[in-house]
Protein backbone atom coordinates (compact mmCIF):
# COMPACT_ATOMS: atom_id res chain seq x y z
CA UNK A 1 0.00 0.00 0.00
CA UNK A 2 0.71 3.92 -0.32
CA UNK A 3 2.14 5.18 2.73
CA UNK A 4 1.76 9.51 3.35
CA UNK A 5 4.25 10.77 5.69
CA UNK A 6 4.76 14.20 7.28
CA UNK A 7 8.16 14.01 8.16
CA UNK A 8 10.99 11.47 9.04
CA UNK A 9 14.16 12.41 11.53
CA UNK A 10 16.43 11.60 13.65
CA UNK A 11 16.09 12.72 17.10
CA UNK A 12 16.17 11.59 21.17
CA UNK A 13 12.95 10.15 21.99
CA UNK A 14 12.13 12.57 24.61
CA UNK A 15 8.75 11.09 26.17
CA UNK A 16 7.58 7.86 28.55
CA UNK A 17 10.20 4.55 28.78
CA UNK A 18 11.77 5.16 26.09
CA UNK A 19 13.06 8.65 27.04
CA UNK A 20 16.52 10.03 25.70
CA UNK A 21 17.34 7.14 23.82
CA UNK A 22 18.31 7.72 20.02
CA UNK A 23 15.64 6.83 17.62
CA UNK A 24 14.39 7.84 13.77
CA UNK A 25 10.89 9.54 14.17
CA UNK A 26 8.58 8.59 11.19
CA UNK A 27 5.66 10.53 11.56
CA UNK A 28 2.35 9.46 9.15
CA UNK A 29 0.15 11.72 8.12
CA UNK A 30 -3.46 12.17 9.33
CA UNK A 31 -5.03 11.48 11.99
CA UNK A 32 -9.32 9.97 13.00
CA UNK A 33 -9.73 12.37 16.15
CA UNK A 34 -8.73 15.94 13.95
CA UNK A 35 -8.49 16.95 10.92
CA UNK A 36 -5.52 18.87 12.32
CA UNK A 37 -7.26 22.45 10.54
CA UNK A 38 -7.36 24.67 13.36
CA UNK A 39 -10.62 25.71 12.83
CA UNK A 40 -12.21 22.52 13.09
CA UNK A 41 -10.29 22.18 16.56
CA UNK A 42 -12.91 22.44 19.16
CA UNK A 43 -15.14 19.95 16.82
CA UNK A 44 -12.70 17.11 17.14
CA UNK A 45 -12.45 14.63 19.91
CA UNK A 46 -8.82 15.35 20.69
CA UNK A 47 -8.75 19.05 21.52
CA UNK A 48 -5.23 19.37 22.98
CA UNK A 49 -3.18 17.87 20.29
CA UNK A 50 0.18 19.90 19.68
CA UNK A 51 1.72 18.27 16.54
CA UNK A 52 1.33 19.16 13.13
CA UNK A 53 0.64 16.20 10.96
CA UNK A 54 -1.25 17.68 7.96
CA UNK A 55 0.13 16.84 4.26
CA UNK A 56 4.05 15.90 3.71
CA UNK A 57 6.45 18.41 4.53
CA UNK A 58 9.71 19.15 3.17
CA UNK A 59 11.50 15.76 5.47
CA UNK A 60 8.82 13.86 4.19
CA UNK A 61 6.61 12.25 1.14
CA UNK A 62 4.45 9.87 -0.50
CA UNK A 63 5.91 6.41 -0.42
CA UNK A 64 4.49 3.97 -3.31
CA UNK A 65 5.24 0.77 -1.04
CA UNK A 66 6.97 -0.40 2.03
CA UNK A 67 10.74 -0.40 0.70
CA UNK A 68 10.70 2.36 -0.29
CA UNK A 69 9.53 3.88 2.96
CA UNK A 70 11.73 1.52 5.12
CA UNK A 71 15.24 2.67 2.45
CA UNK A 72 14.19 6.46 3.62
CA UNK A 73 13.84 5.81 7.02
CA UNK A 74 17.35 3.59 7.30
CA UNK A 75 19.13 6.78 5.59
CA UNK A 76 18.05 8.94 8.33
CA UNK A 77 19.73 6.26 10.92
CA UNK A 78 23.02 8.34 12.12
CA UNK A 79 24.50 6.20 13.84
CA UNK A 80 27.36 4.43 14.58
CA UNK A 81 27.45 1.41 11.36
CA UNK A 82 28.28 -1.60 14.38
CA UNK A 83 25.73 -0.02 16.27
CA UNK A 84 22.92 -1.77 14.27
CA UNK A 85 21.16 -3.79 17.69
CA UNK A 86 20.66 -0.07 18.48
CA UNK A 87 19.00 1.04 15.66
CA UNK A 88 14.93 2.53 16.72
CA UNK A 89 12.41 4.07 15.02
CA UNK A 90 9.22 5.41 16.01
CA UNK A 91 6.45 4.96 14.46
CA UNK A 92 4.17 8.43 14.93
CA UNK A 93 1.50 10.62 14.00
CA UNK A 94 -1.09 11.44 13.69
CA UNK A 95 -2.42 7.96 14.12
CA UNK A 96 0.10 5.74 12.47
CA UNK A 97 -2.04 2.71 12.68
CA UNK A 98 -4.23 4.52 9.84
CA UNK A 99 -1.18 3.62 7.33
CA UNK A 100 1.25 1.53 9.52
CA UNK A 101 1.15 -2.45 8.38
CA UNK A 102 2.93 -5.69 8.44
CA UNK A 103 4.73 -5.51 5.44
CA UNK A 104 6.41 -1.93 6.33
CA UNK A 105 7.15 -3.14 9.84
CA UNK A 106 8.73 -6.15 8.08
CA UNK A 107 10.69 -3.75 5.53
CA UNK A 108 12.11 -1.75 8.68
CA UNK A 109 13.15 -5.27 10.59
CA UNK A 110 15.22 -6.35 7.45
CA UNK A 111 16.71 -2.92 7.63
CA UNK A 112 17.60 -3.79 11.67
CA UNK A 113 15.35 -1.65 13.13
CA UNK A 114 13.42 -2.33 16.58
CA UNK A 115 9.88 -0.39 15.83
CA UNK A 116 7.76 1.24 17.92
CA UNK A 117 4.61 2.53 17.41
CA UNK A 118 2.54 5.96 19.67
CA UNK A 119 -0.74 4.89 19.17
CA UNK A 120 -4.41 6.86 20.30
CA UNK A 121 -5.37 3.40 20.31
CA UNK A 122 -8.15 3.74 18.36
CA UNK A 123 -7.21 1.41 15.95
CA UNK A 124 -5.32 -2.25 16.77
CA UNK A 125 -1.77 -2.89 16.21
CA UNK A 126 -0.13 -5.05 14.49
CA UNK A 127 1.14 -8.10 16.35
CA UNK A 128 4.81 -8.25 14.77
CA UNK A 129 5.45 -4.34 16.69
CA UNK A 130 8.58 -4.43 19.10
CA UNK A 131 7.03 -1.74 21.39
CA UNK A 132 3.31 -0.23 21.47
CA UNK A 133 2.54 3.03 23.30
CA UNK A 134 -1.00 3.97 23.91
CA UNK A 135 -2.26 7.21 24.75
CA UNK A 136 -5.66 7.04 25.38
CA UNK A 137 -7.78 10.52 24.79
CA UNK A 138 -11.18 11.14 26.44
CA UNK A 139 -14.09 10.49 23.76
CA UNK A 140 -12.23 7.77 21.53
CA UNK A 141 -13.11 3.92 21.91
CA UNK A 142 -9.74 2.21 23.06
CA UNK A 143 -8.99 -0.57 21.09
CA UNK A 144 -5.79 -1.14 21.82
CA UNK A 145 -5.83 -2.59 25.53
CA UNK A 146 -2.58 -3.99 26.03
CA UNK A 147 0.81 -3.30 25.35
CA UNK A 148 4.32 -2.17 26.58
CA UNK A 149 3.19 1.41 27.53
CA UNK A 150 0.33 3.55 28.64
CA UNK A 151 1.05 6.93 28.42
CA UNK A 152 -1.96 9.38 29.59
CA UNK A 153 -1.85 13.16 28.64
CA UNK A 154 -2.88 14.52 32.05
CA UNK A 155 -5.82 15.92 33.08
CA UNK A 156 -8.38 15.07 30.54
CA UNK A 157 -12.16 15.48 31.52
CA UNK A 158 -13.07 11.91 30.77
CA UNK A 159 -9.85 10.15 31.14
CA UNK A 160 -9.01 9.55 34.65
CA UNK A 161 -5.79 7.42 35.26
CA UNK A 162 -7.93 4.71 37.68
CA UNK A 163 -9.58 4.06 34.67
CA UNK A 164 -7.10 2.42 33.18
CA UNK A 165 -4.94 1.14 35.69
CA UNK A 166 -6.68 -2.65 34.88
CA UNK A 167 -5.31 -2.49 31.45
CA UNK A 168 -2.23 -5.16 30.18
CA UNK A 169 0.93 -2.43 29.72
CA UNK A 170 4.16 -2.85 31.28
CA UNK A 171 4.59 0.63 32.22
CA UNK A 172 1.94 3.30 33.04
CA UNK A 173 2.81 7.65 32.62
CA UNK A 174 0.97 10.69 33.24
CA UNK A 175 2.11 13.39 30.95
CA UNK A 176 1.28 16.45 31.81
CA UNK A 177 -0.81 18.76 29.00
CA UNK A 178 1.00 21.07 27.78
CA UNK A 179 -0.60 24.96 27.21
CA UNK A 180 -1.10 27.92 29.14
CA UNK A 181 -1.68 25.60 32.29
CA UNK A 182 1.34 23.36 31.54
CA UNK A 183 3.17 24.35 35.21
CA UNK A 184 -0.17 23.82 37.27
CA UNK A 185 -0.52 20.71 35.03
CA UNK A 186 2.62 19.59 36.06
CA UNK A 187 2.32 20.32 39.77
CA UNK A 188 -0.92 18.18 39.86
CA UNK A 189 0.56 15.00 37.85
CA UNK A 190 3.33 15.10 40.57
CA UNK A 191 0.85 14.84 43.28
CA UNK A 192 -0.67 12.37 41.68
CA UNK A 193 2.19 9.52 41.03
CA UNK A 194 3.76 10.62 44.46
CA UNK A 195 0.10 9.33 45.98
CA UNK A 196 0.08 6.34 43.18
CA UNK A 197 2.77 5.24 42.90
CA UNK A 198 1.87 2.59 40.21
CA UNK A 199 2.17 5.58 37.73
CA UNK A 200 5.31 7.58 36.56
CA UNK A 201 6.04 11.23 35.60
CA UNK A 202 6.64 11.46 31.38
CA UNK A 203 7.77 15.15 30.43
CA UNK A 204 8.31 16.29 27.12
CA UNK A 205 12.33 16.21 27.40
CA UNK A 206 12.34 17.17 23.81
CA UNK A 207 10.58 20.56 24.39
CA UNK A 208 12.71 21.23 27.06
CA UNK A 209 15.90 20.79 25.15
CA UNK A 210 14.37 22.93 21.99
CA UNK A 211 14.98 19.78 19.69
CA UNK A 212 12.48 17.72 17.29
Amino acid sequence: MPYTVKEIFYTLQGEGAQSGRAAVFCRFSGCNLWNGREEDRERAVCKFCDTDFVGIGPDGGKFADAESLAEVVDSCWAGRAGDVDRKYVVCTGGEPLLQLDEPAIAALKQRGFEVAVETNGTQPAPPSLDWICVSPKAGADLVQRSGDELKLVFPQTGARPEEFESLDFEHFFLQPMDGSNVEMNVNEAMRYCMSHPRWRLSLQTHKLLGIR
